[in-house]
């Protein structure tokens, strides 16, 4: 049974996260810079937090980490890195599939050229979502952000601008195609985790007993 866990952003990144800084990253784990970023060591990503943004953890009952967003003001982000072919090219084929998906569930989808390649933008119901991706190596590195339209421009920034900032940890371990690299969290926040999902797993035991 999946379930979510909340836990408050405790990772801030310099002030010009927003800025529109340089392009250097992301970094594979082998050339990452000692450029004195705190990052949060998610695993296979080791990701900036822009302050003042909680992290919100999505997890299955028996306890592996699915996803990490990241909530702010502008809205949700969501950063996943990917097994990929040594060839690359990854995203080019992802992308047309999921253009095809958007359009197939109703979304108005636009594509667009930009920093790291084609970038997506689906216009839904619930909101707009922008999904930008990198192809590194063996890896592919994919940024998504959701929210209302009136910050659809800001909060399309501050993804390339995070997504900028991350290192990818592929690690050696052969894996398949588009498998998602494992995350897990760290020190108090995994010891956290552990407990809601002990109390996840015992609620919906109960609920069960109930009927």
């Amino acid at each position: 049974m999946p379930g979510h866990v909340a836990v408050p952003g405790h990772v801030a990144v310099p002030e010009d996260v927003a800025g529109g800084g340089p392009a250097f990253g992301p970094y594979d784990v082998d050339d990452a810079p000692d450029d004195g970023w705190v990052r949060l060591d998610l695993g296979s990503l080791r990701l900036p937090v822009p302050e003042g943004a909680q992290l919100q953890v999505e997890v299955d009952s028996s306890g592996p980490v699915r996803a990490v967003h990241l909530l702010t003001g502008l809205g949700q982000f969501t950063i996943t890195a990917f097994a990929a072919p040594r060839s690359g090219g990854l995203w080019r084929e992802v992308a047309s599939e999921l253009v095809s998906r958007l359009r197939a569930d109703g979304a108005g989808v636009g594509r667009t050229a930009g920093e790291w390649g084609e970038e997506i933008e689906a216009v839904t119901e619930q909101g707009v979502l922008r999904f930008v991706a990198v192809d590194g190596p063996r890896w592919m590195l994919r940024g998504v952000a959701a929210g209302p339209a009136e910050h659809a421009d800001g909060r399309s920034a501050l993804l390339r601008d995070v997504i900028r900032q991350t290192v990818v940890v592929r690690g050696l371990e052969p894996m398949p195609v588009r498998s998602p690299l494992p995350l897990r969290l760290p020190g108090p926040l995994g010891e956290q985790l552990k407990q809601a999902t002990a109390e996840l797993v015992a609620a919906a035991e109960g609920a069960g007993d109930a009927t």
